[in-house]
Order: C-alpha cells, then sequence, then structure tokens
C-alpha cells in the first residue's frame, strides 16, 4: 500500500451534478441552467461507472474520519432514487475502517415524497431545501418551466420531512424582491415553518446572455449591496435579541467564528478558496461552483484522479488568487480578517472591489458590538446565547421599563475587545 502523499488536502469537497444542468424549475436568476450548453449533445445524466469513479477516488483522497458525498444540480432528484440506493451501496464498497460518509443533497423540493423521506431518513442524509421566503416572494423569481407557482410543493416537502425526522436547512437567495422584507423571510422560517436552520445566499446575477462572469453589470434581480446589509443587519437585531442558539444563520455563525479564533469556516469569508471543487455528470471537474467555464476546467476524474486534480497547480493558482488579487482598499480594511474579500465572482468591476463591499461593512460595523461579546463568551467558556440576557440588561432600566436604547448595543465601541487575530 502506498504512503499518503502529505503536500496534498487531507480532505476537500466535492460537489456531484448528476443531472448537470437539468432541472424541473426555470428560475429567473439560477446562473447554472445556461451550463448545460457546455454539454449540448448530452442527456445530462451520470452514469454508474462515473457516480462510482466519483464515490471511490474521494474516500480514496481523504485522510479524514468523514467525507462527504454531495449531491447537487440542476435537480439532483431527476435521477430518481434508484441511483442514489446504488450510490450508498458503492460508498459501503469502499469505506475505510473507522470512516464514515456524510451524505448531503441539495433540491428544490419538488419531487420529495413519502419514499424519498424514508430513504434521506434511513442513510442520514443532510438535505438543502431552496425555499426563498412566504409565496409572494418566492414566487416572484421561482416557478416551473411553465411559469406556475411550485410554493406548496416546496412547503409540503418541509413538513414531510420533518415528519419524517430528516435533517434538513433552508438555502433562502436573497435577491431583489425579498431583500426588502428581511424580517417577513425571517419570521416565516421561524415562526410559520420552524425551520432553525438557515443559509441567505445573496444574488449577485451578470448581466449577460452566457451567464458566465463576465461583464460588469448586473440584473435587475439582482440584490442591491446596500439593501443586502440592510437585510442581514434586521435580521440579527432580531436573532441577537431573542434567537441566539435557537435559530443558526450560517452567515452570522461564519463572521462570530472570525472574532473568536481569526478566521472563518465559511467558504466566502475564508482568505482563499479552492478547496470546493465541482463535478458535472461526464466526470469534468471544475475549479468552483461558480467557476463552471472553461477557462476552470480542471480535467476529467475518468482520465485523472480527484486528488491530483484538487491538488493541481492551476487549482491552487485559482485559490490563491482570492488573496492575491485583493485591492488595497480591500487590504487595508478593518474588516478583512473576517472578510477577506468575500467571493470571488461578485467582484465585478476592474477596482476589484466586491460587488457587495458597502452592504457587508455596513453589517460589519453594525454588528461589531455584539459580535465581540458573543466571542468574549465563547472564549470564556461561557454560551453565546447569554447575550440576550446582557441585552435585555441593558435594555431595561432599573424600574423594569424599557429605556428605548435599542440600537447602543451596535453604536458603543469597546476599546479592551478584541479584534479576531489576523
Amino acid at each position: 500500500m502506498k504512503n499518503p502523499d502529505c503536500s496534498k488536502l487531507s480532505s476537500f469537497h466535492a460537489m456531484a451534478k448528476p443531472a448537470g444542468a437539468d432541472c424541473n424549475l426555470h428560475c429567473d436568476y439560477c446562473f447554472f441552467l445556461k451550463k448545460a450548453e457546455l454539454y449540448p449533445d448530452s442527456r445530462l445524466r451520470m452514469s454508474d461507472e462515473v457516480m462510482e469513479t466519483y464515490i471511490r477516488q474521494t474516500i480514496e483522497s481523504h485522510r479524514t474520519p468523514a467525507v462527504t458525498i454531495a449531491w447537487q444540480g440542476g435537480e439532483p432528484t431527476l435521477m430518481g432514487l434508484d441511483f442514489f440506493r446504488r450510490s450508498i451501496e458503492i460508498e459501503k464498497k469502499y469505506l475505510k475502517p473507522g470512516m464514515r460518509v456524510e451524505n448531503t443533497i441539495q433540491t428544490n423540493g419538488v419531487l420529495i415524497n413519502e419514499h424519498w423521506c424514508s430513504f434521506l431518513r434511513e442513510n442520514n442524509f443532510l438535505v438543502g431545501l431552496s425555499l426563498d421566503g412566504p409565496k409572494k416572494l418566492h414566487d416572484a423569481y421561482r416557478r416551473d418551466r411553465s411559469g406556475n407557482s411550485v410554493f406548496d410543493r416546496v412547503v409540503r416537502a418541509v413538513k414531510l420531512m420533518q415528519a419524517h425526522d430528516v435533517q434538513f436547512n433552508i438555502l433562502c437567495t436573497i435577491n431583489a424582491v425579498n431583500s426588502k422584507h428581511p424580517l417577513e423571510v425571517y419570521r416565516f422560517f421561524r415562526d410559520e415553518l420552524q425551520t432553525p436552520y438557515l443559509q441567505f445566499i445573496p444574488i449577485v446575477e451578470r448581466d449577460n446572455d452566457t451567464r458566465f462572469l463576465e461583464g460588469d453589470r448586473v440584473t435587475e434581480r439582482s440584490v442591491r449591496s446596500e439593501q443586502y446589509g440592510r437585510f442581514l443587519s434586521e435580521i440579527f437585531d432580531e436573532w441577537v435579541r431573542k434567537d441566539v442558539g435557537k435559530m443558526f444563520v450560517l452567515f452570522f455563525d461564519g463572521v462570530l467564528a472570525s472574532w473568536v479564533r481569526g478566521y472563518s469556516n465559511l467558504c466566502v469569508l475564508r482568505p482563499t478558496c479552492g478547496e470546493n471543487v465541482v463535478l458535472e455528470h461526464n466526470g469534468d471537474m471544475y475549479s468552483c461552483d461558480h467557476f463552471v467555464e472553461p477557462d476552470h476546467l480542471l480535467g476529467n476524474i475518468r482520465k485523472a484522479h480527484i486528488s491530483d486534480l484538487v491538488n493541481s497547480d492551476k487549482q491552487k493558482s485559482f485559490g490563491a488568487a482570492k488573496h492575491v488579487t485583493l485591492p488595497k482598499q480591500c487590504l487595508e480594511c478593518e474588516y478583512l480578517f473576517t472578510c477577506h474579500g468575500e467571493c470571488p465572482k461578485n467582484r465585478i468591476s476592474d477596482s476589484g472591489i466586491n460587488y457587495l463591499c458597502e452592504g457587508l461593512k455596513a453589517f460589519f460595523r453594525h454588528t461589531e458590538k455584539p459580535m465581540q461579546i458573543m466571542a468574549r463568551l465563547l472564549k470564556s467558556g461561557h454560551f453565546a446565547d447569554e447575550i440576550m440576557q446582557i441585552l435585555a440588561d441593558k435594555e431595561t432600566d432599573r424600574n423594569g421599563c424599557p429605556t428605548n436604547k435599542k440600537g447602543d448595543i451596535h453604536n458603543e465601541r469597546d476599546p479592551g475587545a478584541e479584534r479576531g487575530q489576523r
């Protein structure tokens, strides 16, 4: 048995698209639908050979106790349940002693039924479900190919997964419409659906015909930078007073991690990238989900091992470019330690400044004080949710009456608080 090459990554995240860009919806802002044009003569279906190669090589490449097998689209459930049942058998075939597999799947939920829920629960899948808020907001850009609403079917999927105890989180895109209703979106998930795990993804869509990352204009569907900052800040204000430890917002957790340990585990907030690759249905591997373009094709896993592609000079250069190409304005920014220029896909101007910069800075500035408090709590062995009582005490006078000073916690500076180590 060959010794592992310790110069290579011990783990990475390879997201497979078994149905390519094929989907049973036609969301207006979807950047991936036009990727089907990269494969004009293909049925956009992953063969069992490619599926087995993906699973085998991914398991072989990991030197960690857990390995993630991730499925996304397009819409991966179009492959049918039998495809995924076979994938589980393949995992068992190649799994190393002492290693466990963590399966994930991202879906629009339309095809989720009792059979799917039983399978997902039995095999401990973590499901990402796409839902953009209450009906009027969800339907703004997310409909089927005939333009019909799918909202009721997605909510039905939520209820089914809850009934079957399937692990899932909500992926909510933030666009020009729902960004204007932050608390309505947040409270819908918290109060009506009772879904505690939320991921907010800003829509920054290039205005061109190719859907490649070219041009310096964005579509009208894209969230405006300042509005994105307000969206996050308004939700944060409610979350930090009522829901810490009960609602989990991935971006908030990612920023807090930067304050606690000086770096984030969230891809868009890390100094470099390149550890999250994408596998197309035919075995082609690309540098990133947002960079499925000819210039970022790394190779094909039927001809080269996935580990060699992930650790290739081309991919290393792609990952390092996130930091290397940062403009002076970013390098001198007080929030560099938690932002690192955010995602490179959103750097649309010649200056290299991220399109979301102003909104992100507004959010970082607005949340700095409570982030520092939570970081100190965690560093001293306490729980972050203790901040809710701290804020409640601060906003109540000695007679137990509200002081109407809700904003003070965000505006006061704390000279003694440590910024995340840089």
